[in-house]
């Protein structure tokens, strides 16, 4: 019955439904990719497990340097972490090596990723130079 009507139906819908005359888009190379960040001493990791803590990433990178600072950006109001944080060293030297001991192993079950943190962008003059709803 529905190869019945699939062939009273006009080209157009049987061409539309057909998979047989897919063709893909062409590639292009539209979205550049971004490029690598400079080197700092401050790190982005994601990747994180949800019950990742900022005591727990600060152990684990703190085995590659001596770390100032390390936090886990959590949910306002689940508290769990968000999948992402940041760790940051005292020298450029500690940061390249707790780039190079933790990206791509595992913390708390999960692969994570380290590398430098792009630095935040400008903010946008919208809302008459208004900060933001939420901030």
């Amino acid at each position: 019955m529905a190869m019945r009507a699939a062939a009273a139906a006009p080209r157009s819908l049987r061409r539309l439904f057909s998979t047989s005359t897919f063709i893909p888009p062409p590639i292009t190379a539209a979205t550049p990719a971004t490029p690598p960040a400079e080197p700092s001493t401050n790190l982005f990791v994601s990747g994180l497990s949800k019950r990742t803590t900022s005591e727990g990433l600060h152990e684990a990178f703190s085995k590659f340097g001596q770390v100032v600072n390390a936090r886990v950006v959590t949910d306002r109001v689940s508290g769990y972490s968000k999948g992402f944080g940041f760790v940051r060293y005292v020298s450029l030297e500690d940061a390249a090596e707790g780039i190079k001991g933790m990206d791509g192993k595992f913390l708390d079950g999960w692969v994570i990723f380290a590398e430098y943190a792009r630095p935040r962008p400008p903010p946008s003059p919208q809302n008459n130079g208004a900060p933001p709803y939420g901030r």
